[in-house]
């Protein structure tokens, strides 16, 4: 269990793949930042009509909806036309929605950004009977959120943080709420921390009879300000003030409401929870009489689902799941509701798995089991009762998708190894997949569910597989890493395309790292590394513990400890590649974005001289400065947990450190602020630490725009053939 070995080398034949290419062309950087490696997979969304036979799509100048066939792919019908509707005032569209009827159609412009996954825009009502647009509202403010009520009669939608209501058949509109307000209240809609880390935007549900609307109220009064210097381009910088709970600091309070589209009554419905719980999903079951409320509590350790009367606002404990680590939020969304219960994903066995619970909440069986985890909950037929998923059974670094019959018989439907996702008609007789593997650019297809046949191939990247062919580089081989504590890491190494094994090559290691994440998976991409095996260094990657689809004990071994074991193991990986006889072990570089470069952090200054380079980018540099919701899910709060706060910080390790440092940082990161970056490098100072800094004017956490990522590549690479 100790030994290192390298016995991994021979993992190469079991598991890898060399794709090369032999072409003349060297790799260029500038290509690889501008996108031209990047392979096709944005076809436009294809949405399913309830009847599951058609879908609807944008065309590609965004001035139609279209309905096509799933079988055939053909156009059967324009419902929506920017130059035939009557009273159009605009060319084109970012986005729509349709009512349960389809005689109504909401389409919005002039999309503006939020954060990550909020947006505001202008929305515009299309009556498809009158073949009439105007806008949803006559107000100037732009409007979020909007969310059809199920007779499609009604539309809510929330402005400037309150709630509001458009009557349809009246022409009216009805002010929910009047409290709403900026960086207090919020109504509806979720504040930043939610928004993050719950990815969830939209905290309105409307009964199946449309005759109440349920939301969520965030106070976020007391939730601590960050104010963010923006320097702008005029005489004077400015500042962006919002709320961000760090960790143990406070967060929301939030608290749910029903209001009757009949008596225009807001009643508050007293959720059974501690005040610092989290509320993260609510939806309607079947019954109108049925809210389900799903709350966590704060350290996120207990998941309890409630029922809820919207009338009479009494509250039954549905499901409980506890877990003695946390509760992984994102299966909130496999809860499926049917006539006969709902679906739920739960890790309780220790591997991710699907159940189907009656409506009561009492379990009726467990549909999927093995040594190994569901990585999507992709639907179940509410005719046939079948289970549709997406799993790493076969491989961690590999997905496939599946159906299991009401008999528990399963079909395997992606018939190809690497990587598949299939999103479903609303019938499940059709799916779109999407499939990739390292040597093979994203293939997307239209199946038929029942022969699994393909109907048609959307997009099969054809013009990438050409230009790739022009060029000369040598692909990803797949292995396993043998580390001094006994573990069998997953990785993928990438070597010169003239590599000589004669030669000692300088390696640079690329990782994330960050609880259930993957780096480390058969699909394709052509990104820096190919640039930097083209100058001569090895780029390897290796998933160390804490990463994703090798069951729960794996996942959840860091918790409390964040960032101990994945740094060890980063280290350890680099010593087992140090002794294979082509790689100097005097000239390792280890490099992160965000998670990846709080690693590198860690890594430069527990490894013992293990990294010759370390650059690190965006990185939290003390958990203590990070976001409520994700610091307190893996690590309590810091009041829990100091001694695991403390074991884990980078900035009380600057002492350590060893290897040449580029620390990278965008100064309006409103995700992982600039202000760590600014107090670990004030700590390398004190500590007598010379380290190189590079800072990029109002750029947030992805560091982007104009010729940005091309001078940030740029950097980064002439800072590793200048030090390695």
């Amino acid at each position: 269990m100790k030994g290192l070995g390298l016995c991994f080398i021979l993992s190469l034949v079991t598991i890898g793949s060399v794709f090369a290419q032999n072409g003349s062309k060297q790799v260029d950087l500038k290509e690889i930042t501008d996108g031209k490696f990047r392979q096709v997979t944005n076809i436009g969304e294809m949405r399913s009509l309830p009847d599951g036979e058609h879908y609807t799509a944008m065309n590609r100048d965004k001035n139609m909806i279209i309905k096509y066939s799933y079988r055939t792919g053909m156009p059967v019908d324009t419902l929506f036309n920017t130059r035939t509707a009557r009273e159009c005032s605009f060319d084109d569209f970012d986005g729509y929605m349709i009512n349960s009827t389809g005689h109504r159609i909401l389409v919005w412009r002039e999309t503006e950004p939020i954060y990550r996954r909020s947006t505001k825009a202008v929305v515009y009502d299309y009556d498809v009977r009158r073949n009439y647009v105007k806008p949803l509202t006559e107000a100037k403010s732009k409007q979020m959120i909007p969310t059809f009520s199920p007779d499609g009669r009604m539309c809510a939608y929330v402005r400037d943080n309150n709630i509001w209501l458009k009557k349809f058949d009246y022409d009216t509109e009805v002010q929910v709420t009047k409290d709403g307000e900026l960086n207090k209240i919020l109504n509806g809609i979720t504040d930043w921390v939610y928004e993050e880390e719950f990815a969830v935007v939209n905290l309105m549900a409307w009964s199946p009879d449309s005759e109440y609307l349920a939301f969520v109220r965030f106070d976020e009064s007391e939730v601590p300000e960050y104010s963010m210097q923006i320097y702008g381009d005029d005489l004077y910088p400015g500042y962006y003030n919002y709320k961000y709970p760090k960790a143990g600091q406070k967060n929301s309070k939030v608290t749910l409401h029903s209001y009757s589209v009949a008596t225009k009554d807001i009643k508050t419905l007293n959720v059974p929870i501690e005040e610092d719980s989290y509320i993260p999903r609510i939806v309607f079951t079947k019954n109108p009489d049925q809210l389900a409320v799903m709350t966590l509590n704060r350290q996120q350790n207990v998941f309890n689902m409630y029922y809820a009367n919207p009338k009479s606002g009494v509250f039954r404990l549905i499901l409980r799941d506890d877990n003695k680590c946390y509760v992984d939020s994102e299966w909130l969304t496999s809860i499926q509701f049917t006539d006969n219960g709902f679906t739920y994903v739960s890790e309780q066995d220790g591997y991710a798995h699907i159940y189907l619970y009656s409506p009561t909440g009492v379990m009726q069986r467990q549909v999927t089991t093995g040594n190994w985890d569901v990585t999507k909950f992709l639907g179940i037929d509410e005719v046939t009762k079948a289970v549709y998923y997406q799993s790493a059974e076969e491989s961690p670094i590999r997905r496939s998708v599946y159906k299991i019959d009401a008999k528990g018989v399963k079909t395997k439907l992606s018939t190809e190894d690497g990587m598949n996702n299939a999103v479903f008609s609303d019938n499940f007789a059709y799916y779109v997949n999407t499939y990739s593997n390292a040597t093979t650019p994203a293939k997307i297809t239209v199946n038929d569910t029942k022969s699994k046949k393909v109907l048609r191939v959307l997009e099969d990247n054809v013009a990438l597989k050409n230009k790739l062919a022009e060029y000369s580089f040598a692909g990803k081989e797949f292995f396993t890493v043998k580390t001094a504590s006994g573990y069998e890491l997953n990785a993928w190494i990438v070597k010169p395309a003239n590599f000589d094994d004669s030669k000692k090559y300088p390696v640079m290691m690329t990782q994330y790292s960050g609880p259930n994440s993957q780096q480390v998976l058969d699909q394709y991409a052509f990104d820096w590394e190919q640039y930097l095996a083209n100058k001569g260094i090895i780029v390897v990657c290796v998933d160390g513990r804490g990463t994703g689809a090798r069951g729960e004990a794996f996942r959840k071994c860091t918790y409390l400890r964040m960032g101990e074991l994945e740094s060890k193991d980063q280290v350890e990986a680099a010593q087992a590649l140090g002794k294979l006889p082509y790689i100097d072990k005097n000239r390792i570089a280890i490099w992160g974005w965000s998670f990846g470069g709080y690693n590198t952090l860690m890594a430069l200054s527990t490894g013992d001289g293990t990294f010759k380079v370390g650059i690190a980018v965006a990185p939290p540099t003390d958990w203590k400065y990070y976001d409520s919701v994700y610091t307190e899910r893996f690590m309590r709060t810091p009041k829990e947990n100091f001694e695991g706060y403390a074991a884990t910080s980078p900035l009380r390790k600057v002492k350590d450190l060893q290897g040449k440092l580029l620390l990278i940082h965008g100064t309006a990161d409103d995700n992982v602020h600039f202000m760590q970056s600014m107090e670990y490098a004030e700590a390398l100072v004190q500590a007598g630490k010379q380290f190189d800094m590079h800072v990029y004017k109002d750029r947030n956490h992805s560091i982007m725009g104009g010729n940005t990522r091309y001078h940030l590549y740029t950097k980064m690479s002439n800072y590793l053939l200048d030090n390695l």
